[in-house]
């Protein structure tokens, strides 16, 4: 199954909005797919996630501000909380979602190793093959 761009009653949903314009979502979509495809692509399906969190990002604070007072209300938003951009975590997330990152190991030994020793082997190294209780190896 191939990813589906969300669509902009989707964003709606996303943000809780009853209403929502659908021309400004589409564009604010359309972009945040671009901005997930510079880090990913093709996009993995589960990005709609990221999508729609970058696109509603920018819908609810295009200019990207961060303190606000009307009247008696006022309003401070985290830094960096508006405009169209991919977030460290975004990034993260799409690279996650489409299998890249993380630990991983990696093998050298070849298939058709042998576990046996490959050095010489010398019979008459060691211990003599004689033990007695009390006196040890004679």
């Amino acid at each position: 199954m191939a990813f589906e761009t969300p669509t902009a009653e989707q964003l709606g949903m996303y943000l809780g909005l009853p209403e929502i314009d659908g021309g400004r979502a589409d564009l604010l979509i359309q972009q945040a797919v671009a901005l997930a495809e510079s880090v990913v692509r093709p996009l993995p399906d589960q990005a709609t996630a990221v999508v729609l969190s970058v696109a509603g990002r920018a819908y609810v604070n295009p200019q990207q501000v961060s303190y606000e007072t009307i009247g008696p209300m006022s309003v401070q938003r985290p830094q960096g909380s508006g405009g169209l951009y991919l977030s460290k975590s975004d990034k993260a997330a799409l690279k996650s979602l489409a299998g890249r990152g993380g630990a991983f190991t990696v093998d050298p030994t070849p298939t058709d190793a042998d576990p046996s020793p490959t050095y010489p082997v010398d019979d008459g190294y060691g211990a003599p093959l004689d033990y007695e209780p009390g006196w040890g190896w004679v």
